[in-house]
């Protein structure tokens, strides 16, 4: 069953994150479908300027349907869905 805000039915969440090289995470989602997010798209803005570092990028987990650092860095699960890709760019 899809949850529904205001009228329209919510994007569909994570469930499962694994960091691959190169800042990219594999994202499989509750449609059961799995994509990929290139984090170099958002660790330059001031508030993701941790995830430059590789290692602390690779401890992404799952928080609330999207993905979460230590430090309260998340990200938006519906930006999440919108800006990944079924394939590796």
């Amino acid at each position: 069953m899809e949850e529904i805000i205001y009228g329209k039915p919510l994007l569909p969440r994570a469930v499962s994150v694994e960091a691959l090289s190169d800042f990219i995470l594999k994202i499989k989602f509750n449609n059961n479908e799995t994509r990929y997010f290139d984090g170099k798209k958002i660790y330059n803005l001031n508030c993701f300027k941790p995830l430059q570092n590789e290692e602390f990028f690779k401890t992404a987990h799952i928080s609330f349907g999207s993905i979460a650092w230590d430090n309260d860095i998340d990200y938006c699960p519906d930006c999440l869905y919108e800006e990944s890709r079924t394939y590796i760019n």
